[in-house]
């Protein structure tokens, strides 16, 4: 059975983003299954842009020369901010190819505990067996349909993340459940497509990041409140950018930072897509139930709608435990809270050699994880890790191997101290 390092399952930004790292450290053998940027293909709509700025959307090589503007000059085509999906799935796919090429689009079906690490299947038929694993695999399992659309047919009522060109709803009456920035632009793309469309929020009104936009334009001011990751308020931007100072807060508070850091929000530059979709704010639907081939939706304050379906911009939930991958002999050794896995500061696990990025490192190291801007700490973070065990694996009697993997070590250190 094949045997290697690292196992990476996930081409994302930080499945790419680490892969990238690792393969610095010399010796070190690193497998990386998945589609690259499939998620941003597959389950991001077609013709929507991103929130995060400019600064908050690099991928992360340990050079630091694999960035928006060297992929812009490569390719000698203007990068638009804010910038298109379209263009960021390029520009992670130009990532793929000159930082991590041997990338195999492979599904991993079952990770399961070994003699020598752990045991990887593929949907090819093959069987490797890895000395660590580094989980990133992305947020789709954790899509959250609330319970009032159980008895709703997925065809008349899907998670946003389940519909890639939302121009196949033109002249239906759509309701777009949520108040955040996947249901405001669900709303603007589906309207401009020819649909009828209302947002129905819970919130008491929609909040937009147009103040931030204005901080942001005061230079030093914006420099001193705002962490470049842009994750955040002001002031709260700072904390949330530093991930390890944010984990040694007070768990109470990093809770309420948290959740004050990701609460639903649209980019200023949505309004004026928006001035002629009407938005319901403080009602939520209280249930949902097929009508023909239409919905009918109750709302907490005594109104109906019928619509022909129903887009549900409500989020992700984490929870590990639904990755279908994982053994259940793996996720009993995992201690978890609230779905999330207890990382120490390396991103491993309480199961030794199993290490988790994005999202599922939020409740570890706060609501960075949950965007693109975080995967450079959290690789830099992992490669110290690995790179520090692979030194202490080196045989004693091989003083030349167990000097190299040390002064690897100290490069890799050094790099990313600085």
């Amino acid at each position: 059975m094949p045997t290697c390092d690292v196992a990476i399952v996930g081409a994302g930004p930080y499945g790419l983003s680490a892969a990238a790292h690792l393969r610095a450290v010399k010796g070190l053998e690193v497998r990386v299954f998945g589609e690259p940027m499939s998620f941003w293909e597959r389950h991001m709509p077609v013709g929507m842009r991103l929130r995060s700025p400019w600064a908050a959307s690099h991928l992360a090589d340990p050079n630091r020369s694999l960035t928006l503007e060297a992929y812009q000059s490569a390719c000698g085509n203007h990068l638009s901010a804010p910038i298109p999906l379209s263009r960021f799935i390029e520009y992670g796919r130009w990532f793929q190819h000159r930082a991590v090429p041997e990338t195999e689009a492979r599904k991993v079906l079952r990770i399961e505990p070994g003699a020598a690490g752990f045991r990887v299947s593929l949907d090819s038929g093959e069987e490797c067996t890895a000395r660590r694993v580094v989980i990133a695999a992305g947020i789709v399992p954790f899509a959250w349909r609330a319970p009032e659309f159980d008895s709703v047919p997925t065809q008349y009522a899907s998670h946003s993340c389940d519909q890639r060109d939302l121009r196949h709803f033109a002249r239906r009456r759509v309701a777009v459940i949520g108040g955040g920035q996947s249901a405001l632009e669900s709303a603007a793309l589906l309207h401009e497509a020819g649909a009828e469309v209302e947002v129905i929020a819970r919130q008491p009104r929609i909040h937009w990041l147009d103040r931030s936009a204005k901080l942001h334009r005061l230079g030093l001011v914006s420099r001193l409140m705002y962490h470049p990751s842009d994750v955040g308020p002001a002031g709260v931007s700072q904390l949330v950018g530093r991930p390890n100072l944010f984990r040694r807060l007070p768990r109470r508070l990093q809770d309420l930072l948290g959740v004050r850091s990701i609460r639903a929000a649209g980019a200023a530059w949505l309004q004026s897509r928006l001035r002629d979709v009407p938005i319901s704010t403080g009602r939520s639907v209280i249930s949902a139930a097929p009508a023909g081939d239409r919905v009918t939706l109750k709302l907490q304050d005594g109104t109906e709608r019928r619509v022909d379906h129903v887009l549900l911009a409500t989020g992700y939930r984490v929870d590990i435990a639904r990755y279908s991958f994982l053994s259940e002999d793996l996720l009993k050794s995992i201690r978890r809270i609230d779905g999330f896995p207890q990382l120490d500061a390396g991103f491993e696990t309480s199961m030794a050699g199993l290490h988790f990025l994005g999202a599922p490192a939020a409740w570890s190291f706060g609501p960075l994880m949950r965007f693109v801007a975080g995967a450079s700490f959290a690789s830099r973070a992992l490669t110290l890790r690995i790179a520090g065990r692979a030194a202490q694996r080196a045989p004693v009697s091989h003083e030349k191997q167990a000097m190299e993997s040390a002064r690897q070590k100290g490069n890799v250190r050094a790099r990313w101290q600085r």
